[in-house]
């Protein structure tokens, strides 16, 4: 459905004729912010005016820009206000009329919205492509322009995964040991196509039907935290898609840049920080469409930047959301995405959002933290993702650890911290939905892949897994992104192969499975603190041993790695300032006792991770 539509159905009663929407649907009393936008949709709306009588309810001001089919309201709502029903009067040529909007109760603390850190470890996962949980029969596509269906035999076509899916499968994922799942857009994408990935708006207040509802997804939402799984919510305020109602009719001229379409960007991410930077690269990468489907939103425009910010708000107030992934996040105005920020943390201190901020170096990444003192902008944006392991993680894992190469690159990465304002903030991945898999093809054997999977979840920063990494699931885009999104074995009717078992995995399935759960569920348990908040030392692998301590307190954490495809002997002389001779450690992957001693031998591509308690 389109997003006139489907707002309109949320509303307490019927609206009068004259209007089809009001958005947001409803809002809360108590909140940090006292000025509440609604945004009027209906023909020639722009021409009533507009009276509201509530106690603690001021209408200060009605906007009207250029289409003469929307008008915003600007509300302040005192602290002490109660919840209820208030009416929206309005006159419009000559005739009165009303709707009601319903005003919330808070049901708890801004202080109780706590977001992800570096205790937690996120799944990344595709509802499309993840599980079917819903019957044909309970999806109702009516009132969608493109009602298309699941086609599985096409990669890049809608499979039909649903949010029902995702919660019939919240034991597996607990199992697995991370604590957060961070999932791809599940807002309408009412696009030619079907838009499966999610990336391409047309309804900012309503989940697509084909995953489910609104009421789908809060359910999802509680049952993940009954588990104690956080959900991450995905956003995309850069772009809207191009069937959305306001590429038919925007509120005013300026609310798309580029409207007709005709220059798409540049991804050229440099410009937003380059001090010589010209005028048309700049533009052609801030003002420019993402891709035909995707036009580019004004975030200039204060009228949508108060927009987006409040639907923001809403998801996290509605749903009880746990952090925002925002898409995109350096081809918005920098400025419109940083009061955008700042507001959602005033509203929730203690908060999370992660901006993607895709560059091939740390300067570029680190310039978008908040706090960053080389950014003339406070961003406000607490986190951001780091790149480097996608662009160079496979290569550092496989090749062999020479004093120059192999590991050596991720010793030199973690080098560069000092870029960032926080960089337990960062967060770490090895793969994700719009990259190769961290795997080319199927292995033989894990050593590398155990050592990649070891150091992503005992080093600094946030990690995130995408799904089906514990089944080493590979392969790249070559082809299409579809091949980096297959689905879940056993998630669909029909399957032949159900890999949410240990009997539906194969022999290699199951070991990988088994070293991830257990180092997950050591994270998560005994070490969380330690990985949340330790702070870290770590020795170059000039000598094919990269070895690396966390610390927090009297807990100690010590990873080694023979970086190497043949047995290591080395001398254990260089890090005597953090294991003296004798010292004896407690491997968790193999549960048993290491001692240090003055010369050791590492089997090839062999990973410890040793605790001191």
């Amino acid at each position: 459905m389109g997003i006139l539509a489907g707002a309109a159905s949320l509303f307490a009663a019927k609206p009068a004729t004259s209007v089809n929407s009001v958005e947001p649907p409803f809002w809360w009393v108590g909140m940090a912010n006292d000025t509440l936008q609604i945004m009027v949709n209906g023909p020639q709306i722009a021409d009533a005016d507009f009276s509201i009588d509530y106690p603690g309810v001021k209408l200060d001001k009605q906007v009207a820009l250029d289409s003469k089919n929307y008008k915003f309201l600007y509300l302040t709502i005192a602290p002490d206000t109660h919840p209820g029903s208030l009416k929206v009067n309005y006159t419009l040529n000559g005739k009165k009329s009303s709707f009601p909007y319903e005003l919330k109760a808070r049901d708890r603390a801004a202080s109780e919205y706590k977001g992800f850190d570096a205790g937690d470890v996120l799944y990344l996962l595709m509802p499309d492509r993840f599980a079917k949980g819903l019957d044909d029969k309970e999806i109702s596509m009516k009132g969608l322009d493109y009602p298309i269906g699941a086609n599985r035999e096409n990669p890049n076509a809608r499979h039909g995964g649903d949010m029902r899916g995702i919660r019939n499968h919240l034991d597996y994922i607990d199992s697995l040991g991370v604590t957060a799942i961070w999932v791809c857009p599940v807002l309408e994408n009412d696009m030619p196509g079907g838009s499966y990935h999610g990336y391409a708006t047309t309804d900012y207040y309503n989940i697509d039907p084909r995953f489910g509802s609104n009421k789908e997804w809060n359910a999802l939402i509680e049952e993940a935290h009954a588990k104690g799984l956080k959900v991450v919510m995905d956003m995309i305020f850069n772009h809207s898609g191009s069937n959305h109602p306001w590429m038919k009719d925007a509120p005013s001229r300026d609310w798309y840049n580029n409207p007709d379409g005709d220059m798409m960007t540049n991804y050229r991410l440099t410009t937003v920080h380059d001090p010589y930077v010209s005028d048309y690269d700049l533009e052609h990468t801030v003002d420019a469409w993402f891709v035909p489907g995707m036009p580019d939103l004004n975030q200039r425009n204060p009228h949508l930047m108060k927009y987006l910010t409040q639907n923001s708000i809403w998801w996290i107030e509605s749903s009880k959301i746990d952090g925002i992934r925002m898409d995109t996040y350096p081809y918005a105005d920098m400025k419109g995405m940083a009061s955008w920020a700042e507001d959602v943390l005033r509203e929730y201190p203690g908060f999370n959002i992660v901006g993607e901020c895709w560059y091939a170096n740390e300067a570029g990444s680190a310039f978008w933290q908040s706090g960053n003192k080389l950014n003339p902008v406070d961003t406000h944006l607490p986190s951001v993702m780091d790149f480097f392991y996608i662009l160079n993680g496979r290569k550092a894992f496989s090749d062999d650890t020479t004093p120059w190469g192999g590991l050596n690159a991720i010793y030199d990465h973690l080098s560069n911290d000092f870029l960032f304002p926080n960089p337990q903030k960062i967060l770490t991945f090895l793969d994700n939905h719009d990259t190769d898999r961290f795997l080319a093809e199927m292995p033989d054997s894990l050593g590398r892949w155990k050592q990649a999977q070891a150091f992503l979840l005992t080093s600094r920063g946030i990690p995130q897994i995408y799904y089906g990494t514990e089944l080493l699931m590979n392969g790249s885009k070559e082809g299409s992104d579809g091949y980096i999104r297959l689905d879940m074995p056993g998630g669909f009717p029909g399957d032949k192969v159900n890999a949410f078992t240990r009997e539906g995995r194969t022999d290699i399935q199951n070991e990988a499975w088994d070293f991830l759960s257990k180092v997950l569920n050591w994270r998560r348990g005994e070490a969380r603190e330690v990985m949340a908040k330790g702070s870290l030392k770590h020795f170059m692998p000039q000598n094919g041993l990269y070895v690396y301590r966390r610390k927090l307190g009297d807990k100690e954490v010590t990873v080694m790695m023979n970086g190497r495809d043949v047995p290591l002997t080395v001398t254990m002389e260089r890090t005597l300032e953090i294991l003296p001779y004798g010292t004896k450690l407690h491997n968790i992957l193999t549960d048993s006792d290491v001692t240090i001693s003055e010369e050791m031998t590492f089997a090839p591509r062999e990973v410890m991770i040793l605790q001191n308690w």
